[in-house]
């Protein structure tokens, strides 16, 4: 049997062609990147960026709610994070009587620091290249089920061996399509606490219109702590805990930076996708995403019209406009970049060289050479159900009602499936969570939507696609927009506070009520039959793509020996570097590498939700009262532009310098460089950060809050 086993050593040490670039496994740059990293000016070695014997840089980056990053910066467990990313826990804590989204909020001592249940933050504490025992006796001629079988076998037992210590646990994923694996072994702490937020006007200046754009003037950051069990282990809340004495911590430079400035982004970044076939760039860029951005446009117009109108809806519908108008520009400016700068063209260019190389390795033709034409035909078969799959992704996305009729719908299988005692076990949870999102739900937003999104999907889908049920609920109603106000009307789902009372009250009779309810049922047929006649031959397709593409991404690997491959991003630790540096855009227009308060106040607009400003920040750029934070031109700093590869869930990452030491916080990438995901280009891909001086003086002269500042180790 033919087995071909790729090592770290052989997957990982391309010739480095070109300064930075990549998403990088921290506990690999030693031997691979650490020579490059200091010839761009960095002073550190990789032991103090990864290190199991000591105290290093990974120990103090977080893993935070599983979704951003954070960083502790102090020896007290202070965490600095992206305000969007604290976003919920702050709304969690808001009301129109103590309004944190319009005052901001700092603890002026750890008695005041706000619980949020439910967050957490996780540590890396190793990792280790596992890829040999994964793939022991995995070989190339057995079959993908009997592979699928073998792997998962190694991997319980892989399991089952690992040493772990106390509160330790274990996470193992695959890189390369599957071609390598890497065990984390991690610890998480439950008793995270809020402990500053500026106001929204800072945290959110520029909102939508700033959204992915350069220059940009926002101050999007949040501070909590990390609270321990008086030994120092991870322990639920209590006001017994103490805060976390972490093994490291960050210091913070005050000597801000200039361009060519050496920089390195630490996260944990969520998904990229470098290796797609031309086709599928093409399929993901030029058909799906113009359908996504369709559907959120109809939805952003309904809610950016009801928060504009109501204050309290403002308040209600922060975190929800901003998650869909986050994806909505990132999928534009993907579509966008790959277009300008000729994405398809160079992966169409990088295909041929690959079937040009095979033609010295004739005993590897047979293998590879079908693969690019295999994965192109699944490709095109994908194409109508991924459109369908697009439509009714964006319903289940934009509208709450179907929301939770999928969540409850989940509930109710429990039922069916394990028993009545099965659901009630479940209750409590679930009585939490929809307690929490009926807190800022508003039926008449909604409803809107709905009537918004449900005639694109009824228009723009194939027939045979959509469910009998929804055709004769709108012939039976007389029109669609009748249709959809009886839905809201007539369903319980819409009425959180009846529905919670009845679940609280009297559970079996609940799960009667939903089976019957109205919303709940339509949205149940809806999904019921896309994932018959649409999701499950998506699903079918993928299926059969993954060993294709698994087997391509080892082709690339063998046969491009000096390019610079790294793995997709999976919401593992990575490392990314670059530089300080600005950029020219696409239109020709040369933009510098930071922003200053001086763009900040030229943007100001009294009333506007999204560039409005505290008075008091407009006083003490009056004052020119920067403290010690102000550049040598004496400006204050506000955000500022490098060449690191990031992406979603690197959202929080800290901007590291030569010397190892905080100098900002990430945020954003500029327009054109959300096609990083697709097609990273290090010539005009740029990642956004706010100037860590511009958060110790929001903290400091604008909070009020010099105590935290001070529990911090600056270095000027």
């Amino acid at each position: 049997m033919k087995k071909i086993l790729l090592s770290t050593f052989t997957l990982l040490l391309p010739l480095l062609l070109s300064a930075g670039g990549g998403m990088w496994l921290p506990l690999l740059l030693e031997n691979l990147n650490e020579e490059e990293m200091k010839g761009m000016g960095m002073k550190i070695t990789a032991e103090d960026i990864y290190s199991i014997n000591k105290g290093s840089l990974k120990d103090a980056i977080v893993h935070f709610g599983g979704f951003c990053t954070g960083e502790v910066i102090s020896d007290q467990g202070l965490v600095l994070t992206n305000y969007h990313c604290g976003r919920g826990a702050i709304q969690s804590h808001s009301s129109l009587e103590d309004n944190l989204f319009k005052n901001g909020f700092y603890a002026q001592s750890k008695a005041d620091e706000k619980n949020n249940p439910g967050l957490f933050v996780t540590f890396i504490e190793r990792i280790e290249d596992v890829t040999n025992k994964v793939l022991n006796k995995v070989y190339d001629d057995v079959s993908e089920e009997e592979r699928a079988k073998m792997v998962a076998a190694n991997l319980k037992m892989v399991k089952e061996e690992f040493a772990l210590n106390a509160h330790e646990e274990l996470v193992i994923k695959p890189f390369f399509n599957g071609n390598q694996y890497f065990a984390f072994v991690t610890k998480k702490y439950t008793d995270v606490r809020l402990v500053g937020t500026p106001p929204a006007s800072i945290g959110e200046f520029g909102a939508d219109t700033d959204n992915w754009e350069w220059p940009r003037h926002t101050g999007d950051f949040s501070l909590f702590r990390i609270y321990t069990a008086p030994d120092g282990s991870p322990a639920e809340y209590s006001p017994d805990n103490i805060p976390m004495k972490p093994k490291q911590h960050l210091e913070i430079s005050l000597k801000g930076v200039k361009p060519g400035d050496f920089s390195m982004i630490f996260g944990f970044p969520g998904r990229t996708d470098q290796y797609l076939s031309a086709e599928a760039i093409k399929q993901r860029t030029e058909t799906i995403n113009p359908i996504r951005i369709g559907m959120r446009d109809l939805s952003l117009a309904v809610i950016d019209s009801a928060m504009r109108a109501n204050p309290q809806v403002r308040i209600d519908y922060a975190s929800k406009q901003s998650r869909i108008a986050n994806a909505w520009k990132k999928w534009r400016g993907e579509s966008e970049g790959v277009a300008a700068v000729g994405g398809i063209k160079k992966r169409l260019a990088m295909e041929r060289e690959f079937m040009n190389r095979l033609e010295a390795k004739p005993g590897e033709a047979k293998t590879y050479r079908p693969l690019i034409g295999k994965i192109n035909k699944l490709v095109e078969r994908q194409e109508e159900v991924a459109k369908t799959n697009a439509y009714a992704g964006e319903l289940n996305y934009n509208i709450d009602l179907f929301r939770i009729a999928n969540i409850l719908r989940r509930q109710v299988k429990i039922a069916d499936n394990n028993g009545v005692e099965a659901f009630k076990k479940r209750l409590p949870g679930l009585i939490g969570y929809l307690e929490g999102f009926y807190k800022g739900y508003n039926e008449d937003i909604d409803m809107e939507v709905a009537k918004a999104l449900l005639p694109a999907y009824y228009a723009n889908v194939q027939k045979k696609h959509l469910s009998f049920y929804i055709q004769d609920q709108v012939e039976f109603a007389g029109s669609m927009d009748q249709m959809v106000t009886d839905l809201f009307q007539r369903s319980y789902l819409t009425k959180g506070k009846r529905l919670i009372s009845l679940l609280k009250g009297d559970p079996e009779t609940a799960l009667d009520l939903l089976r019957g309810d109205q919303g709940y049922v339509f949205a149940a047929q809806l999904n019921q039959h896309n994932e018959k006649r649409v999701t499950n031959v998506y699903n079918e397709i993928r299926q059969r793509a993954e060993p294709l593409q698994r087997q391509y991404m080892k082709g690339l690997l063998l046969f491009f020996p000096e390019k610079r491959l790294y793995p997709d991003a999976n919401s593992t630790m990575r490392v990314s570097y670059g530089k300080i540096e600005g950029f020219k855009g696409l239109d020709g227009k040369q933009f510098g590498h930071v922003t200053n308060l001086d763009g900040v106040i030229a943007k100001y607009q009294p009333g506007d939700y999204e560039f409005d400003l505290p008075l008091g920040l407009v006083d003490l750029h009056k004052k020119k009262d920067y403290g010690n934070y102000a550049m040598k031109n004496g400006k204050l700093p506000v955000c500022i532009l490098g060449s690191n590869h990031t992406t979603g869930g690197n959202s929080g990452s800290p901007a590291i310098d030569a010397n190892g030491r905080l100098v900002g916080l990430n945020f954003d990438r500029t327009w054109q460089s959300t096609m990083s995901d697709v097609n990273y280009d290090p010539s005009i891909c740029r990642n956004i950060m706010v100037d860590i001086r511009y958060v110790l003086f929001l903290i400091d002269k604008l909070g009020g809050a010099p105590h935290l500042v001070e529990e911090m180790t600056l270095v000027k």
